[in-house]
Order: structure tokens, then sequence, then C-alpha cells
């Protein structure tokens, strides 16, 4: 699908990180660019670099996600794109014991918390979107829409404390296919990127010696992943009409250590 003005995406976690990368990628091309994000501060300021649209939106709430795609939708049209960068993690071991012996364990909530956002949110997005854009006229490559969706290379080869984490993302590896599947006959198509280490916000608070370490487990290129090249990679995906189904690691080769 051509990238251009008469196009609108919809980025969520468009305020920052992979999102904020791909919102400007996408605007960069001409695109109507629509960011779902909570951080209404860096949202508002992001969509006035692109001159496009924020929206409150938390994925959780179906009340407000519906709001978002509403506002979205009167503001610049049905929209054809869906990127999906909204996530977050949480480390605890499934079971553990303190210094002093003590047991611990996995608190229940918190495994639910990441499921709601990364998978549950991610889904919920994907169903709003995918019904819309069916109500679209196809293109001259007979597309109605592309979705981009988020994993990680830990849905894969998670780490210590990565359970629920790794369950969220292998579980938007694993519904990549079967919803691709679903939406073929209505020529929209879906697809995964899975990313190792980005120069993101949440990689590089620990500071320049933790990044350090960090870049050292990359084989090569020995360095964090720049957002711009997830970005270039969701473009990709958007361009080329024959990507379909897929799951796609980008992560210079690395394979994650235990911890």
């Amino acid at each position: 699908m051509d990238i251009n003005s008469s196009i609108t995406a919809i980025v969520t976690g468009g305020a920052s990180g992979l999102g904020e990368a791909t919102a400007r990628a996408l605007a960069g091309k001409g695109a109507k660019v629509v960011i779902f994000d909570m951080n209404a501060a860096k949202g508002e300021t992001v969509a006035g670099d692109i001159k496009g649209l924020y929206c409150n939106v938390n994925v959780t709430s179906e009340e407000s996600v519906v709001a978002g795609f509403q506002a979205a939708r009167a503001a610049f049209g049905q929209e054809r794109v869906l990127v999906n960068c909204a996530g977050t993690g949480n480390a605890y071991r499934t079971a553990g014991r303190k210094k002093d012996g003590t047991i611990t364990m996995f608190p229940v909530d918190q495994f639910d918390r990441i499921i709601q956002i990364n998978l549950v949110g991610t889904f919920r997005c994907i169903a709003h979107a995918a019904a819309g854009m069916l109500t679209l006229d196809p293109v001259s490559s007979g597309e109605r829409g592309v979705i981009i969706n988020t994993g990680s290379v830990a849905a894969e080869d998670g780490q210590i404390g990565q359970a629920a984490y790794s369950a969220s993302k292998g579980g938007v590896v694993g519904m990549t296919l079967p919803i691709a599947r679903d939406l073929a006959r209505e020529g929209v198509r879906v697809n995964t990127i899975l990313p190792g280490l980005f120069r993101t916000p949440l990689m590089t608070a620990g500071g320049p010696e933790f990044v350090g370490k960090l870049e050292a487990q990359v084989p090569f290129p020995a360095r964090l992943g720049n957002p711009d090249e997830y970005a270039g990679l969701a473009l990709e995906m958007i361009r080329n009409s024959y990507f379909n189904g897929e799951y796609v690691r980008l992560d210079g080769a690395i394979r994650m250590a235990p911890q």
C-alpha cells in the first residue's frame, strides 16, 4: 500500500520510543497520523510537530479506545493503517526466596495487568481498526488496510522474571497468523515486529554504563537498535503487499540470556 496524504494512520504508544519514530516516519511520507497514548504532554508535542492528532487513550479501556477511534475518524477519516506500539513490562520470579528464606510469588494481579495492556489492549485496537477498515473500498492493490503489532524477542527467549511480559508478547505473535487469515478475504494484512534491545527511554534510563552492558550482548551491530530502524521496517510492511501473516525479529542477531 502506498503511503501518502490519502492515508490515515493510528499509532498506539505514539508519544515516545518506537511509536514516536513510526508516527514521525508515517507523517514524513504524507500520512495523516493519530497518536493514541496516555502521556498527554508528550503526545500533544509530537502530534503538533507532525501536524497530526493526539488522543488520550488507555488501551485497557473499551470506552477509551472507542472514543479514540471516533475522534480520529472524525478528524481525518477512516484509518487504513494501525501500528500497535503501546505496551509495558514488569519483572517478578514465578516463585522465589528472599535472603531471609521467605518465599515469594509473582503477584497475579501484576501478571494480569501486563496481559491486559500488551495482549488484550493490542487485540482491542486491532478489532476496532479492522472493523472500520472493512467499510473502505480497496485501493488499487486490492487492500483495505494494514495492521502492524509490536511483539518482542522475549516472546521467544524471555528472561528470568519475564513470565508475564513474554506471555503477553508470545500471545501477540501467536495471534498474528490467525488474525491475518480472518481478514485476508477483506484485503487487510497483519504483521508483527519483534524488536530486540532498542534505544528507547526505558532502555536508556539506567545510564551509559547500563547501556554499554546491553550493547555488549548484541552480536552485530554491537549497539542498541535505533527507533528509526523499527519505523523503517514498519513502513516496509505497509508498502510491501506480499508481507502478510508474518512476525519478524529485528534484533542484531541477539538471543537473550536467562538473565
